[in-house]
């Protein structure tokens, strides 16, 4: 093995040789010493494509304040470089060396690997904090991982981060909103700590465009930290990949229903194909647990022929359960057919997958800050996203990846990257969280990609409306700053402080929980009937809010009972959730100083504090209009009730809808009936400024 240096020491001489564009010139390693009396994980750890780069990697670290590793799926870079980190003397002294990733279960899961590899258990040397979740010990943990989300949030209580030595941004080139601002907020850090390195690691970012954002410094930064620290200039490395031939299969015309498709590709491929591992990726969760139905129903109906099939769910929010069994090996003589969101590109690796099947879609967020509605739609991937997605197929032998659109349509029309979420996202919360960290000059600040001004200043209305914001545009004291420490929408977050003052905040907690789910209830295929009839026995003529409350308490009653949840067409694991989501809400509140209350089912009292953080959500029904239609108050678009919700046919003269999701049509989900009254209550400067000049709302 070779020997390693500890930060601060003197450097080895050996193989390596500084190269003034930032980069480094090394020769090839030596090769690996014999694994007599390693065990087979320290095997597998070493056969990694990353292993080799070792010394170049803790090299750069050690020289260069920022690092980029370009590292093509399943290189090993997200497990092996905090430990190679570690093992270098980076998490010393009782310092932290912190990965993030854009997802939870990503963070999950990575944190269960890592841990195996070093023989420990998940929540001492190796931890991870997700949001409502964190499982670390101070003094012990010595590798966290968590999601960007998280880390932002730690800087409103450690503005520097001063606990960690190193921060490695992982899975940087999916662009998700928090890595941008994370990005943009670790440049200002490292001017104040010279010492602290960052390492952006990445499939397929663009390192020149990464490494020219890192080196724009101030002048009087640049001098200072060469001379007592790294060199500001950043480093890149590229790594590869262990990776096979893919053969990409196209359809010959375009397909009308790309879950059907989908389903019967798999059906295809375990009749024809040798066994081997299928990767599905479908759009979301309703998408995955109908395409697992089907695929279910068929084995069951043709069982000799496809009694092999094992069919498994996977996306953000799965169960821990679940999540065990999709990365487990699979038994001999069985294929086991994952169903995936675009979670599977780049942040988890799943070993065995012979077969992909790409869809072509995924869902995306599109603010549009005009007509104020932020549409999650299903739309095209990119190139970039083609490419990952078939590249997992060729993790552990020759592959072929099952493309269902043309192979005209990916050369002509496909878009070659993705849009980043910064610029077409909502940014209200963003800029709650930069204003809580201290950052006034919100469009002055060092993003990666610009948002949209449009955004930036519907956002600064919408929190000054919700009383967030003072007159200079600071946060407000103690609204805003109590607002900002609750991880939530900042709608939701005061939908709770008003709860607080009206004295229903025990069921607003559990309203607010609810809302931070996907879903509560079961996506059953065909079965929309029985799904209506027990919707009815929970049902309250004041809306969707008030149900949930009587969903909970039903949940409850029966000992939070997965049998009665079955019966009833609820989402067992969503309920648990939102159970483990309530109290940790609980805690929270307490700690800001909130009592929790009942207003002992006063259904108009709790629809009161709703409207607080939804007043601008406010609907009224077309005066003439026998097809459901209303208008949104503010920017009178035209929408509808989903048909999911409990008022779908009911049609109430005024609602407040939670969101607004775009299909054939604007839908409100979730909603409560109102009376307009009191929308003036709740905010008369927000209403009297739309009626003097209906052009700045």
């Amino acid at each position: 093995m070779s020997q390693f240096w500890k930060p601060g020491t003197e450097r080895p001489q050996h193989c390596l040789l500084d190269d003034e564009e930032g980069g480094v010139l090394f020769f090839s390693a030596p090769a690996n010493s014999s694994s007599h009396g390693f065990s087979n994980l320290e095997r597998q750890r070493q056969r990694l494509p990353v292993f080799k780069y070792r010394t170049a990697i803790l090299y750069l670290v050690e020289n260069h304040a920022t690092t980029i590793i370009v590292g093509e799926t399943g290189s090993g870079k997200t497990t092996q470089i905090p430990q190679y980190l570690k093992e270098a003397g980076w998490a010393d002294g009782g310092r932290v060396i912190a990965c993030t990733q854009p997802r939870r279960l990503a963070v999950q899961s990575v944190a269960s690997r890592v841990a195996e590899e070093m023989g420990a258990k998940v929540g001492e040397e190796v931890g991870y904090t997700i949001r409502f979740e964190d499982k670390t010990v101070q003094g012990v943990t010595k590798i966290k991982f968590l999601t960007d989300g998280v880390l932002l949030r730690e800087m409103m209580d450690d503005p520097l981060l001063t606990k960690y030595s190193v921060i490695i941004v992982d899975e940087a080139h999916e662009r998700s909103i928090s890595t941008d601002m994370l990005l943009g907020l670790l440049k200002k850090i490292q001017r104040r700590r010279p010492e602290l390195r960052l390492v952006i690691s990445s499939a397929t970012i663009e390192a020149e465009s990464m490494s020219i954002f890192f080196q724009t410094r101030k002048k009087n930064d640049v001098g200072a930290a060469e001379a007592n620290g790294p060199k500001n200039l950043p480093s890149i490395l590229s790594v590869e990949g262990k990776a096979y031939p893919v053969e990409i299969h196209y359809v010959q015309d375009p397909v009308s229903d790309y879950l059907q498709s989908a389903v019967d590709t798999v059906l295809l491929i375990h009749e024809k194909e040798p066994l081997g591992d299928v990767l599905v990726f479908l759009t979301g969760q309703d998408d995955i647990d109908a395409a697992v139905q089907l695929l279910v129903e068929e084995a069951r109906v043709k069982t000799t022929k496809f009694s092999g099939l094992l069919v498994l769910p996977l996306y953000s929010g799965l169960p821990r359960s679940d999540q065990d069994l999709i990365f487990a090996q699979t038994p001999k003589g069985k294929r086991k057919v994952v169903i995936s969101t675009n979670i599977a590109e780049t942040s988890i690796t799943l070993e065995g997958v012979v077969y992909v099947v790409d869809s072509g879609f995924s869902k995306q967020r599109y603010y549009n800050p005009i007509s104020d509605i932020e549409n999650l739609v299903v739309a095209p991937i990119s190139k970039a996203s083609a490419k990952q997605r078939a590249g997992r197929a060729g993790r552990v032998q020759p592959g072929k990846c099952f493309r269902l659109y043309t192979e005209d349509y990916f050369v002509k029309e496909m878009p070659a990257e993705g849009i980043p979420e910064m610029q077409r996202s909502n940014l209200v919360s963003s800029v709650i969280q930069l204003k809580a960290l201290g950052i006034d000059n919100i469009l002055g600040f060092d993003w990666l990609a610009s948002p949209p001004s449009e955004s930036m200043i519907r956002a600064l209305e919408v929190l000054y409306s919700l009383g967030i914001l003072d007159e200079d545009a600071k946060l407000t004291s103690p609204c805003g700053f109590q607002v900002a420490e609750i991880p939530l929408d900042p709608m939701i977050s005061k939908m709770i402080l008003a709860a607080d003052i009206l004295g229903c905040l025990e069921e607003m907690l559990t309203i607010a929980a609810v809302l931070s789910v996907q879903s509560i209830w079961t996506s059953v295929r065909g079965k929309n009937k029985g799904l209506d009839e027990v919707k009815l026995l929970f049902a309250a003529a004041e809306g969707d809010h008030v149900t949930h409350l009587n969903v909970y308490k039903g949940f409850l009653q029966s000992g939070k009972s997965s049998q009665w949840c079955y019966k009833n067409y609820i989402n067992y694991h969503a309920l648990k959730k939102v159970v483990d989501t309530r109290e940790q809400l609980g805690r929270l509140v307490r700690r800001l100083g909130l009592v929790p209350k009942s207003c002992e089912g006063d259904t108009q009292t709790i629809r009161k504090a709703i409207i607080a953080g939804f007043f601008s959500h406010a609907s009224q029904l077309e005066e003439y209009g026998q097809n459901g239609m209303y208008r949104t108050v503010r920017s009178s678009q035209e929408v509808y009730i989903h048909p999911s919700s409990v008022l779908f046919r009911v049609n109430p003269k005024w609602v407040v809808y939670h969101s607004l999701v775009s299909t054939d049509k604007h839908y409100m989900h979730n909603v409560i009936a109102i009376d307009p009254s009191w929308l003036i209550e709740a905010a008369p400067d927000f209403y009297q400024l739309r009626t003097l000049n209906p052009a700045l709302f």
